[in-house]
């Protein structure tokens, strides 16, 4: 049975211009991973769960056809302000496993922070139809908190205890999504038998951040949405003292921060 992911696209309501200001910038050693594996400068990238856009612009220089893929009605709408300069570049509204593109046409496809909320077998069948052969695949992740200092990602981690366990607790809030594991990412595009190459690579990269942009990447997430915007007030302490510890350790400076991240690649 076809599950209904209109409620993943719904999670994300509400709350896209802090995504858009608080997430990583997709990382220029992402797109420089990807050309290795296609051994040339792509000439069409299709990036599926787009969100705000933050993963698809980075291609607007190099390629001839660049299209950004997410269900989100608010996130798209963020998305399509960046358009104004990027003759190249277009959103679409669509899911993952049914994007509308011709088969065989697309040289990579990508899923930055998204994969995770797509039905894994028919996402990676989709994906295999419009890519070309020779054609690459890569998911890749950050993971949180960013790397900066063990007393902000102490603070972080206290939260998110929290924020995990009433997710666990209030089968209402568990009701409004529908989440894949992370983990199982490589295996998924190995078992699906669409690949003639398999591989994980680690990086990292490093952005500006401060106390504001630290609190920001906390409420970017969607499970601290989901009970914001359910009204439990459980939440509200621990918000509000990870907020003052954040504020107390950055201060008024700004610092580098590194995001680690997982790539999944597979080459059709």
């Amino acid at each position: 049975m076809k599950e209904n992911l209109q409620i993943n696209a719904d999670r994300f309501l509400g709350f896209a211009d802090i995504y858009d200001g608080a997430r990583p910038k997709c990382p220029k050693k992402a797109k420089e991973i990807i050309i290795k594996y296609l051994q040339k400068n792509p000439d069409f990238v299709v990036d599926i769960g787009c969100g705000t856009g933050l993963s698809t612009i980075i291609w607007n220089d190099i390629c001839e056809n660049v299209i950004g893929i997410e269900p989100s009605a608010d996130m798209i709408k963020v998305a399509m302000k960046k358009l104004e300069n990027l003759k190249n570049v277009k959103f679409i509204s669509a899911f993952s496993d049914d994007t509308g593109l011709e088969s065989d046409s697309v040289d990579v496809v990508t899923c930055s922070q998204s994969f995770h909320w797509m039905n894994p077998e028919t996402t990676l069948n989709e994906v295999a139809r419009i890519l070309k052969s020779g054609g690459v695949f890569a998911i890749y992740d950050c993971d949180w908190p960013p790397v900066f200092n063990w007393e902000a990602e102490l603070e972080y981690n206290k939260l998110f205890k929290k924020v995990n366990k009433i997710e666990s607790m209030n089968l209402e809030l568990k009701s409004k999504s529908i989440k894949w594991d992370k983990e199982d990412h490589l295996m998924n595009i190995k078992n699906s038998n669409k690949f003639r190459y398999v591989r994980e690579i680690v990086f990292s990269n490093i952005e500006m951040c401060d106390a504001n942009r630290f609190i920001s990447i906390a409420l970017s997430q969607g499970g601290l949405q989901a009970i914001i915007k359910s009204n439990i007030e459980e939440i509200n302490p621990y918000l509000k003292s990870f907020k003052e510890k954040i504020n107390d350790i950055f201060r008024e400076k700004k610092f580098e921060i590194d995001f680690c991240y997982h790539m999944r690649i597979g080459v059709k």
